[in-house]
């Protein structure tokens, strides 16, 4: 039987909104199949197991953080915006891409010993790569304090996967005022000298309008 492409998302955006209101453990396939009315064997038939469906969410959504970081690189060339556009990225995921963002880092755990989560446990590595790359070259340019940078990268790193508990896209502060509050605190910690920070800590500012574009190009080539 041919898979339809059109039914096969809808299964998986399902199952991704369901992972991201109760988690992974408490979602399963008959509701998911009540839901859209059909059977539980229709879903088996595009995906196999839920694992299966996990797997790829976690590789769709690292795959589509990488695209926009290279398109955020070749528009940014500094440490300083480079390690500000990554904050203000993961801010605007959890507008643009809220569910598959929530139920990424709520079910991060799911990664750690799972062989058929490799390829996104390497995917996630390359993008803590990519992070204390930009830290290193900010110390060796003498831009950035002398600091540990991969604790540093850990720092950055843990604290925007734990954003999906406490943000709300109807809270008080927009995704991108988080960011720069961010950005102030932890590229302001970096620093050696603050004193063009406030470019770089501005919700209205360049770096923003960079990371908006790039989200937007890398939506635009995968519809």
């Amino acid at each position: 039987m041919p898979r339809s492409a059109g039914r096969r998302a809808e299964i998986l955006d399902a199952f991704i909104r369901h992972v991201a209101e109760r988690g992974y453990e408490s979602t399963n396939m008959g509701d998911i199949a009540n839901e859209l009315s059909m059977s539980k064997g229709t879903i088996v038939h595009h995906f196999g197991t839920k694992a299966q469906m996990l797997r790829e969410l976690e590789e769709t959504h690292m795959h589509r953080q990488l695209e926009v970081l290279r398109l955020m690189w070749e528009r940014l060339t500094t440490p300083q915006e480079r390690i500000a556009a990554i904050i203000y990225a993961s801010t605007h995921l959890q507008v643009v891409a809220r569910d598959a963002t929530v139920a990424s880092q709520r079910e991060v755990v799911q990664l750690a010993d799972d062989p058929a989560m490799q390829e996104v446990r390497q995917l996630r590595q390359e993008f803590e790569a990519l992070m204390i790359e930009e830290i290193r070259k900010g110390v060796e340019a003498g831009v950035f304090r002398n600091v540990d940078v991969e604790l540093a990268a850990l720092q950055l790193w843990g604290s925007v996967q734990w954003m999906w508990v406490w943000f709300h896209t109807s809270g008080p502060r927009s995704a991108e005022e988080v960011g720069a509050a961010f950005v102030d605190v932890f590229l302001g910690g970096l620093l050696l000298d603050r004193l063009e920070l406030s470019k770089w800590a501005d919700p209205h500012g360049d770096v923003v309008a960079v990371v908006r574009d790039c989200f937007a190009a890398a939506a635009g080539a995968d519809a």
